[in-house]
């Protein structure tokens, strides 16, 4: 999806605030998700931690009002618009970029605080990192900026591997730039590669089919946050057509995929939280530097290499962070 097909959606969120609203007794934050309720709870939760870090229990001393859009994007701008109406006094932005887009779209006054894998400057969430600037900041995690270097990681585990499937989601603002990044990696390391695309679990499902049929020695998953809803179908049809397949994120090997490379997606959440808590306790977005990692680990599934008959490198041993046997 490109930038510009989001004037929709900041157009269709940009709705004044009923003369009637009041404001509520207890803090209220307005939790803007483009995921499933049910889905990636660990993050929800953590989320919660960050919070309650800084002071702030739900139910208790803060209500917290929940707006899921189910993966469908084209309902955030009405959710949104929802939580502004209702006053909140403070917006949490996840499961995709395109929330923080409507969210700072059709507030200027109300915080957001956003958690994402995109370069927020780039994106124009912010002004800066360290001077945001505005009523936006957050945590990112940085997935888009290490495409190539799962590649090399891909590449050192699988050396004989001459061509790479690259998978992503085209209504993710960054996936051609991340796309045609990992690209560029590829070829810098004599490695073909067939580009496919996915927005619905019956692509996915036919994608991967597709990468056995064009004979791909392996898989590299472009940032996506429903992709990463939808983590147990990649993990199981990554088994079922024995295609080794490298993440950004430890959850798909905790649930049983080959490798991952990238940062800690549970911390990015609690992060999040403590700074949707320092907001309710009077600090500025505009002085809140937008956290960064500090750390990426890398994960290797023993088991599932050994199912896939590959024997890891001792060097990516010593390196990982994470080893499950």
């Amino acid at each position: 999806m490109k930038r510009r097909e989001f004037i929709t959606f900041l157009g269709a969120a940009a709705c004044p605030l009923p003369a009637s609203a009041q404001q509520p007794a207890m803090p209220v934050i307005g939790f803007l998700s483009g995921n499933n309720a049910d889905r990636l709870p660990q993050f929800t939760a953590a989320f919660h931690e960050g919070l309650s870090a800084a002071g702030f229990v739900d139910g208790k001393n803060v209500v917290i009002e929940y707006r899921w859009a189910d993966s469908h994007l084209e309902r955030v701008p009405a959710l949104a618009l929802d939580l502004i109406r209702r006053r909140v006094t403070v917006i949490f932005a996840s499961g995709g970029d395109v929330t923080t887009f409507v969210a700072k779209g059709a507030t200027a006054t109300i915080p957001i605080v956003f958690v994402t894998g995109s370069d927020p400057v780039a994106m124009g969430f912010v002004a800066s990192l360290n001077q945001p600037g505005g009523n936006v900041t957050g945590a990112t995690f940085l997935v888009s900026e290490l495409g190539p270097k799962r590649l090399q990681l891909l590449h050192e585990l699988l050396p004989q591997a001459v061509v790479v499937g690259l998978l992503l989601n085209p209504n993710v603002p960054n996936a051609d730039p991340d796309t045609t990044a990992a690209q560029a990696a590829a070829h810098g390391l004599g490695l073909q590669t067939h580009v496919l695309r996915a927005s619905s679990d019956q692509e996915i499902d036919t994608a991967f089919s597709t990468l056995v049929e064009l004979k791909t020695d392996a898989l590299l998953l472009i940032p996506d946050p429903f992709f990463q809803t939808q983590r147990d179908q990649f993990v199981r049809l990554a088994a079922r057509y024995s295609l080794p397949t490298i993440y950004y994120s430890r959850e798909y090997v905790a649930a049983g995929g080959l490798v991952s490379y990238g940062a800690n997606f549970t911390g990015t959440f609690r992060q999040a939280g403590n700074y949707v808590g320092r907001i309710l306790r009077g600090a500025k977005p505009a002085d809140l530097p937008v956290v960064q990692p500090t750390k990426f680990e890398l994960a290797i599934n023993l088991k599932t290499a050994k199912a896939l008959g590959l024997t890891v490198p001792h060097s990516l041993l010593t390196r990982a962070d994470e080893v499950i046997e």
